[in-house]
């Protein structure tokens, strides 16, 4: 590639999907074939995918003569490029894949041809060289936003939290003011349990803090999967990557309780879940959407990576800092709460847990909880630390990862949501406090 070739980033406005490419290639016998690209994903500053999908004659070419020529179009400018290509491998499964596959699955949706945009594979191509085809164009669009200028005010922000609960409304508050992003998603990954679950939220009608996601499922479950952002520009109800869930929760009866709610956009034409990732682990991710289209783009995927990346770190480290300073002392027992008697239905089977008739939570937070009633009445005691949770056998913490931090977060807004008068503060570092405004009774349930 010369000097004076543009350089493959800074043309990946032309790899956004929004005008298709058109791919030349060329018979071992000199018989030339041009067909349109659904697809050219930029992998790196030396290399692209294009998305393998029939076993046509452009496919028989390269196999036999691995050089292509790919023209892209600038949508803003204008401005046609050539990239010269040499075809190296094909990938049918991954993280590549798996993000060609969903960008497909909007791409088909909005031609109407989802039965017949089937991604069969990626085929990764060296950028020999960029070479801009002569003529005129458009001046390019301004910048939507400072993005530079934005992940700084933002990484300030995460800086100065000292609380998990403090970065997540930070990270939050961030993408909306310096940002522009209206709906946004934090979700942990519980890897034993194959989901991920939701821990803050902004812009929906309701929080969904506890609706869970399988791993695998959806631009969400797949950025976790496989460790990548996911982006899709535009409207798509294919089913595997819309993050619209809400048909594959649990049929009546199967569980112990309801599932909550997922508070996604109805109609969303733009999605973006990047994963926070921390010391080469998952921990959960960070998504964005809109109703309308081509709003994350390749620089807005960039920062929230940055940000993503930041905040997983700043997890992390919380997590590694929320063990108190020494250990427990017995604290003394709370004056026993007045009135009626509120029945708590812990379901052992799943831990699903709920507070009269209404259902709170289930799983690991559903087994923390529990474990505070079950104490409580016991003793009386309402003061209890991280360390003891970690501790208990009956919670069945994961050995690594356990984001304990998270689940008692998301206990503890679940409760403020709730109309149960029991709630759960923070009383210092590793250290929390059952607040009751009524008598519990915990009922155990075998199933």
């Amino acid at each position: 590639m010369t000097e004076a070739s543009p350089k493959l980033r800074s043309i990946r406005a032309c790899l956004e999907g929004a005008i298709p490419a058109m791919m030349a290639t060329c018979a071992p016998d000199g018989t030339p074939n041009v067909a349109y690209l659904s697809q050219v994903v930029y992998v790196d500053e030396g290399h692209v995918a294009l998305s393998f999908q029939f076993f046509n004659k452009t496919r028989q070419n390269i196999l036999a003569n691995p050089w292509a020529n790919v023209l892209v179009l600038d949508p803003v400018t204008a401005r046609f490029y050539r990239l010269h290509l040499r075809y190296l491998r094909t990938e049918t499964a991954g993280a590549l894949f798996e993000r060609m596959k969903a960008q497909l699955a909007g791409i088909a949706s909005l031609s109407g041809m989802a039965e017949v945009f089937q991604l069969k594979g990626s085929d990764v191509y060296a950028v020999e060289r960029v070479e801009a085809v002569p003529g005129e164009g458009l001046a390019p669009a301004a910048p939507r936003t400072d993005l530079l200028g934005a992940v700084r005010l933002c990484s300030q922000r995460l800086a100065r939290c000292g609380t998990l609960a403090e970065l997540l409304q930070a990270v939050l508050a961030g993408l909306q003011e310096h940002l522009g992003v209206q709906h946004a998603l934090v979700l942990m990954l519980d890897a034993a349990a194959g989901h991920l679950y939701t821990v803050a939220s902004l812009g929906y009608a309701r929080s969904g803090v506890g609706s869970e996601i399988r791993l695998g499922q959806g631009v969400i479950g797949v950025a976790a999967r496989e460790g990548t952002p996911v982006r899709i520009s535009h409207m798509t109800h294919a089913a595997l990557y819309s993050h619209v869930v809400r048909s594959s929760l649990q049929a009546p009866g199967a569980a112990a309780g309801p599932e909550i709610p997922y508070p996604g956009l109805a109609a969303p034409h733009s999605q973006l879940a990047v994963p926070l990732v921390s010391c080469g682990r998952v921990l959960g991710v960070l998504f964005v959407e809109s109703p309308l289209d081509l709003q994350f783009r390749y620089p807005e995927e960039d920062a929230l990576a940055t940000l993503a990346g930041q905040l997983a770190a700043a997890i992390d480290l919380l997590q590694a800092a929320a063990e108190p300073l020494e250990a427990a002392q017995p604290a003394p027992a709370a004056p026993p709460a007045s009135g009626p008697a509120l029945c708590v239905r812990h379901f052992t089977a799943n831990d699903s847990v709920f507070v009269g008739d209404d259902y709170l939570i289930k799983g690991v937070a559903g087994a923390i909880f529990a474990k505070l009633l079950r104490d409580h009445g016991a003793t009386g005691r309402v003061d209890f630390t991280n360390r003891e949770l970690r501790l208990d056998p009956r919670i069945r913490l994961p050995d690594v990862a356990d984001n304990l931090e998270a689940r008692l977060l998301l206990l503890q807004r679940r409760l403020q949501e709730s109309s149960a008068p029991i709630r759960i503060e923070k009383t210092g570092r590793g250290r929390f406090r059952l607040c009751l405004g009524a008598p519990v009774r915990l009922d155990e349930m075998p199933g």
